[in-house]
Parts: C-alpha cells; structure tokens; sequence
C-alpha cells in the first residue's frame, strides 16, 4: 500500500493550507486514515484521524482549527489547517489502516510533507 501525500508548504502565522493522501495499492478495505507530524527534536505525534465510519479525533493543540476529512471511494484523507501558528511547523506524515486483498493487515506511512509557519 502507497500513500502519496501533498499540500504542504510555507505559510504565514494565521494563514491556512490543505494537505491531501491517496492510498493506493492491493486495498481491500481502510479503517482508518489521519496524519501525524514531527518537529525538529521531537517525537512523532498523533494530529488527527478519522476511521471508515466517521469518527474522528484530534490532538487538542489542533482542536478547532483543524479539520480532517476523507473520501472512501478516492481512498483520500484532507487536513483542512486554518489559524496557522509557528509551533505547527513539522514534517506532516499521513497514515492508513486496513486490510489487503488477501486480507492481510497493513499499516502504512506517506513520505511527508513540510508545513513551515512564519510569524
């Protein structure tokens, strides 16, 4: 399974960005899709995910400013970022869930994309 991740890019404090992920390959099914970021000398960290039903949940960091959305029929998830702020500049990964054709599990990772914040 390959995620193909995009969006990113520079932008001012209180500006926004749209980042997108396509899954592709042997699918037979995603449970869930979300996006996790890493800042320099930090430790990965959960943003937001959104299972198959729905469901979705958020760091509250991000709560109320982000949104996280998906299309199952495109195998896509969004992160709609509005009000953005210099401590969300990271190195954003998205991530899916689910199982193959031969029902086998996986756990993928996209190659990340850079958000940078200016103040």
């Amino acid at each position: 399974v390959q995620l193909q991740a995009s969006g990113g890019g520079l932008v001012q404090a209180g500006g926004s960005l749209r980042l997108s992920c396509a899954a592709s390959g042997s699918i037979f099914s995603i449970s869930a899709m979300g996006w996790y970021r890493q800042a320099p000398g930090k430790q990965r960290e959960l943003v937001a995910a959104i299972t198959n039903g729905g469901s979705t949940n958020y760091a509250d960091s991000v709560k109320d400013r982000f949104t996280i959305s998906r299309d199952n029929a495109k195998r896509t998830v969004y992160l709609q970022m509005n009000s953005l702020k210099p401590e969300d500049t990271a190195v954003y990964y998205c991530n899916a869930r689910g199982r193959g054709l031969r029902w086998e599990t996986f756990d993928s990772w996209g190659q990340g994309t850079q958000v940078t914040v200016s103040s």
